[in-house]
């Protein structure tokens, strides 16, 4: 196996693990989270979702957010530059979804939502019931594109 054989099987792994670990964290948000702050009176429930904003930039889920889109990014390139080859297409394939449907969805759509959340404080009950609403529905497309991304990854890895 070449070099950038091997480099590219460490980095779909490192991607594919990284994937399933993001899906599940927006899984979580999707199916459990985002309801049982919706349940909880808007203050309390802002202010919940304030302090996790926070709090998961000061965790590990901030470097595995970065090293994962960077890894997609690279297998992006690389599966265009192997086009044609066993695995590349699903590697290109993954890292755009990835990249696209996790990394720019967060930065466009949560990120803002989050910060006009912040800047409100808890905001009213109308603008609670949209912030819920949309952030959750762009949580969704996370969620789908990093598991999709972590399947095309590992259908990468078997054509290898």
């Amino acid at each position: 196996m070449a070099v950038s054989g091997a480099i590219a099987q460490i980095l779909l792994w490192l991607a594919a693990t990284g994937c399933g670990l993001m899906a599940g964290v927006y899984f979580a948000f999707s199916c459990f989270i985002m309801r049982a702050l919706e349940r909880l009176d808007r203050a309390q429930g802002a202010a919940a979702m304030n302090a996790i904003n926070e709090d998961i930039l000061k965790s590990l889920f901030l470097p595995l957010f970065l090293a994962t889109t960077f890894a997609s990014l690279i297998l992006a390139a690389l599966g265009l530059y192997r086009l044609g080859t066993p695995g590349a297409l699903p590697m290109l394939a993954g890292g755009l979804v990835y990249f696209l449907g996790m990394f720019v969805v967060t930065m466009f759509f949560n990120v803002p939502l989050n910060n006009a959340l912040a800047a409100s404080g808890s905001g009213s009950e109308q603008a609670w019931a949209i912030y819920l609403r949309r952030w959750t529905a762009w949580n969704h497309v996370r969620t789908v594109a990093s598991m999709a991304a972590c399947m095309l990854f590992i259908l990468s890895l078997a054509g290898e």
